[in-house]
């Protein structure tokens, strides 16, 4: 029965040793991919389309308040004569303009990201395949994005930012 622990014991030493030993072993990479969008001829043509957009929605908040600022000026110059109804209904009026131009404003900066992942995806997507070639060819075990390590030290890690580059062409 002893012998049997020992033997099991022994067994598992030694197993945690071929882990320990395979751990130690793996190849762990980084990469720097801003510095590659920052590279990609579709980052360009991303940026110069999301200016377009909010180009647009600026535009379309600047009408609405130079509506509301019209109706303002209309209703100050018009109060004093305006009947109870009608004067109700001119504020009326212009507070539910002033909730659609907060709404506008709130969902402008929603749509505007949702356009960004839209026309990023593409480009991310083939950033992220050239990743996993890279990580394939080379072997690696893990790779963590560099602006997110906080130290590199002489522990083997790889940077693979120059492959990445070079299987876009870049």
């Amino acid at each position: 029965m002893k012998k049997l622990s020992k033997v099991l014991v022994l067994v598992v030493l030694a197993l945690g040793i071929s882990f320990g030993a395979k751990a130690q072993a793996q190849k762990i990479g980084y990469v720097d991919s801003q510095t590659i969008i920052d590279m990609m001829p579709e980052s360009a043509k991303i940026k110069q389309d999301l200016q377009a957009y909010y180009n647009e929605l600026q535009a379309e908040l600047q009408a609405m308040a130079t509506e509301y600022q019209n109706k303002m000026r209309e209703y100050e110059a018009n109060s004093a004569t305006m009947s109870n109804i009608l004067r109700q209904s001119k504020e009326k009026e212009i507070m539910d303009l002033q909730g659609r131009i907060q709404d506008f404003q709130a969902n402008a900066e929603n749509d505007l990201a949702e356009k960004q992942e839209e026309l990023s995806k593409p480009m991310l997507d083939k950033i992220k395949a050239a990743i996993d070639d890279v990580v394939k060819a080379k072997g690696l075990a893990y790779v963590f994005e560099k602006t997110v390590i906080l130290s590199i030290g002489d522990s083997g890690s790889i940077d693979i930012t120059p492959d990445v580059k070079a299987k876009l062409g870049l």
